[in-house]
């Protein structure tokens, strides 16, 4: 292509520029290095890939542009307005436990209003008091955000999204039925007992599973129970001392989340015994494994030989560490006696609390025969399970249908029931009852929001480090 353009010459002697060249509207501008249609072309680019990626891309579209220059041109872009919103959607974004970001989403548009620097409740307030035409907010269970929304638009209701809420009944569903696994296993132990003596040579009777304390342990699970009485001691010791959650984690040197999972415990054991309900390669073979020992094949080697001709992935210590609470002391692993060795259960283990949580937070509808069975059974076998599945279920009527203004009767009837999971859940909802009715009853919910903060995440991987907070908020408000 080529372009013909006139030079003019000022007469002003006193002109600091004598010439000018003519520019062609909508593809020059003056100084320019880039037409116009490629700098937006460029710009479209850096605002869906940013630097790094954006510049590979531009080199493949024959537009070879430095990263340098991508993210200047997305610093370069106006910021769109708010406009008018009526129904606002709040959550925290970026990275969890590290730095926050609030982002802003107008629910009606479903795109991104603002994004402030934390997630305090006066940063909030301070936006909303500048949008008081705004009348529902929808937001997570989060405390500074509720206060945020009271002092900064007292007139706006408040919606707990039901996301949210179904999280937190399942989350303590799981652990009642984990706190309440025991029962189940020891009635499945009762029913398995035999009541004649069998014939032949005398057996010992089955031996309960070792202590972690055991000397028959072996040293790794022995340290790994070592250090986890340990390790919960000290953070016990710590919490008394007055120290916060986030101090105790600074102090010695661990995780937030392992912290929180040591202080939320009631004891060590509690933690030791979690070990028993995780899920291995071995569990669909469980059967076939008791079957073959109480038939006398007490080599681990021999059993992993054979569930590997059946699709078995796992190695043999998985196998060898299944058997060994049914050895005897003093059982050579290499010249095993079958008379000196503890039956295998012969009657299917009990299901994981996962897999009994999975089918007593599944609408009965959806349920397949063998979950309706395990559900069956788990509740027959343990009252707290029976009505933690009655409290589950009118809960989710009350969601699914929304019948909000039932909630406070519901909730009524937990906190008097004997389930702590549930009673501190419902306790909860007390604090924060009238968004929570509110996301029971209105057809609000944070969906879009959750949408916009898994994009926010991506976009903050594309930037590789160079992802500041006046860097995301423009990816974030400009649309690509």
């Amino acid at each position: 292509m080529i372009a013909r353009i006139r030079r003019f010459k000022c007469l002003n002697p006193r002109c600091g520029q004598s010439t000018f060249s003519e520019q062609i509207p909508g593809l020059t501008t003056p100084f320019a290095r880039r037409t116009l249609p490629l700098t937006e072309a460029l710009a479209k680019v850096a605002l869906a890939l940013a630097g790094r990626p954006g510049s590979r891309l531009a080199v493949k579209l024959a537009m070879p542009c430095c990263r340098d220059v991508l993210i200047r041109l997305i610093r370069a872009q106006p910021l769109p307005g708010a406009g008018r919103i009526e129904v606002l959607g709040v959550d925290f974004a970026v990275r969890r436990g590290q730095s926050y970001n609030t982002i802003l989403i107008d629910m009606a548009s479903r795109k991104p209003v603002d994004v402030l620097p934390d997630r305090e409740a006066g940063t909030l307030a301070a936006w909303l008091r500048g949008h008081p035409e705004i009348q529902t907010v929808c937001r997570d269970r989060a405390g500074a955000y509720a206060e945020g929304i009271r002092t900064g638009a007292p007139q706006a209701i408040q919606v707990a999204d039901r996301f949210h809420l179904w999280k937190n009944v399942c989350e303590a569903a799981q652990k009642t039925v984990a706190a309440h696994h025991q029962c189940l296993r020891a009635a499945a132990a009762a029913a398995a007992e035999p009541t004649a003596e069998p014939s032949g040579p005398e057996r010992p009777a089955p031996m309960p599973l070792p202590a972690a304390e055991s000397a028959d342990l072996p040293g790794r699970t022995r340290a790994l129970a070592e250090r986890t009485r340990a390790r919960y001691a000290a953070v016990q010791e710590s919490l008394a001392r007055g120290l916060s959650r986030s101090a105790v984690s600074r102090e010695l040197n661990l995780d937030i989340q392992t912290v929180r999972r040591f202080a939320n415990a009631a004891c060590a054991e509690e933690l030791l015994g979690k070990a028993e309900h995780r899920s291995t390669k071995l569990d669909a073979y469980i059967d076939m494994v008791n079957q073959r020992w109480n038939e006398g094949v007490t080599s681990a080697e021999a059993i992993t030989a054979e569930l590997r001709a059946l699709g078995f992935k796992g190695s043999a210590q998985t196998v060898r560490r299944y058997l060994r609470p049914f050895r005897l002391p003093g059982t050579s692993r290499s010249h095993p006696d079958p008379r000196r060795r503890n039956p295998a259960p012969a009657a299917p283990a009990v299901p994981k609390p996962r897999t009994i949580s999975r089918a007593l937070l599944t609408h009965p509808d959806h349920l397949t025969e063998d979950d309706a069975l395990i559900l069956k059974n788990a509740t027959a076998g343990c009252a707290h399970l029976e009505r933690l599945q009655q409290h589950v279920r009118s809960f989710a009527k009350i969601m699914a249908q929304r019948r909000g203004p039932e909630l406070p009767a519901w909730r009524e009837t937990v906190e008097a029931d004997d389930l702590p999971e549930l009673r501190s859940l419902a306790a909860g909802m007390r604090r924060d009852l009238p968004a929570v009715i509110n996301g029971l009853t209105l057809e609000h919910n944070s969906g879009a929001v959750e949408g916009n903060v898994t994009r926010v995440k991506r976009l903050k991987r594309d930037g590789y480090g160079r992802a500041n907070f006046e860097l995301l908020r423009a990816r974030i408000l400009i649309p690509a």
